[in-house]
């Protein structure tokens, strides 16, 4: 693969890749050319990926995404290739990227000047761009289930400190992000008594960030006692196991909070009847905000007088702005020693032996799944 610029004419170059095409059957492997790349796009070899719950969904076929597509967002890699002509990629700050950079870049790329890109909702964008959903018939190689990602013109990018490990890097434009968006949302976490709902990677990374801001309690509840297990070690106060004892998440909350209820409850899960319990666990003038329900369930059943009489506010984050990609690396860089975010990666795999560990169906998975790619591939 080129490592001082864009490929020439005279050397065909293929980066290989996993293609979703269908819900049942393996990815397939497929090669792809290295584009010419145009303004402001540049080449990027992977070093990491991790594999998202929506990943998983999708491949399950509990989330519809339209194939053959790459899958994967959660990615690390290096800078390649940037044009021969025309101008260079810069990260969110501003800066000029350069071959050797260490990055990750936001799921979505938008174009800046649509009516919600005017309105600070880029990830709502008219002609909005994501990574690991597009098909590969509008753009191969954008997925990081793949040995190389051919960035977008209108992608946020952040570069990356080489001391933050690669398995604590790559949620950062995804999960991380996301909860960098909700609590901002939240308007932070100082000083407040907060709840979650889930905790997988979502749920853990919130119990963290909260912590962090310096929340006087972090209430976290989960089906799993497994899951519940690892959110002391991200800043929990208290742990619910919510699969027994009805009363128990109630119960917590109210020792926890003089009996007044959450300052704000963030629902990390996607579960119906956890945004239902919320309403009556947030305190008056408090608020909800909603994250996890990023694929079909049953509707949730809301009071609306409950909701006028205690002045709640109610939030729905999807995605996130640029802004909260820089602050997800930020929070990671500096909270590295405190925080144990590698030890979340259970399994690590290469491209040729995702598919066999995908078809053992267990039971239990890890929280993330690193996959790292093999050799380059030149036919």
């Amino acid at each position: 693969m080129n490592t001082d610029g864009q490929a020439g004419n005279d050397e065909a170059r293929f980066a290989r890749a996993l293609v979703f095409c269908r819900p049942g059957e393996p990815l397939r492997t497929r090669t792809f050319p290295q584009p010419t790349l145009g303004p402001h796009e540049a080449w990027v070899e992977i070093t990491c990926c991790t594999i998202c719950g929506s990943d998983l969904h999708t491949i399950r076929g509990d989330r519809p995404v339209s194939g053959p597509t790459v899958l994967g967002h959660e990615t690390i890699g290096r800078i390649r290739a940037l044009p021969r002509s025309g101008p260079v990629p810069h990260d969110v700050s501003g800066a000029p990227l350069a071959l050797g950079d260490r990055i990750t870049w936001s799921v979505a790329a938008s174009c800046g000047e649509c009516f919600f890109c005017d309105r600070g909702l880029p990830q709502k964008c008219d002609q909005l761009f994501k990574y690991g959903h597009e098909t590969i018939d509008r753009h191969p190689l954008s997925g990081g289930l793949a040995e190389f990602c051919h960035l977008t013109a209108g992608t946020p990018v952040v570069k990356v400190p080489d001391a933050l490990e690669d398995h604590a890097a790559c949620p950062a434009n995804c999960a991380t992000a996301t909860v960098a968006a909700a609590v901002r949302t939240a308007d932070g976490c100082h000083g407040k008594a907060v709840l979650i709902h889930g905790a997988g990677m979502l749920g853990l990374t919130t119990a963290a960030m909260a912590a962090q801001q310096g929340a006087s309690a972090i209430i976290v509840s989960d089906l799993s006692v497994e899951r519940l297990g690892r959110a002391h070690d991200f800043g929990a106060t208290h742990t619910v196991h919510v699969g027994g004892d009805a009363t128990a998440l109630s119960t917590t909350v109210h020792g926890a909070t003089a009996g007044r209820g959450v300052d704000v409850a963030f629902e990390m899960s996607g579960a119906p009847v956890a945004v239902e319990q919320s309403i009556d666990l947030v305190r008056i003038g408090g608020q909800l905000v909603l994250v996890g329900a990023v694929f079909p369930t049953r509707p949730a059943k809301l009071n609306p007088e409950t909701i006028v009489r205690k002045l709640l506010r109610i939030d729905g984050v999807h995605n996130y702005t640029p802004g909260d990609l820089t602050e997800s690396v930020r929070f990671l860089s500096q909270t590295a020693a405190r925080f144990p975010f590698a030890s979340l990666v259970g399994k690590e795999l290469n491209l040729d032996d995702l598919n066999a560990y995908l078809a053992q169906r267990r039971d239990t998975t890890p929280i993330r799944i690193a996959v790292r790619p093999g050799p380059a591939l030149t036919p």
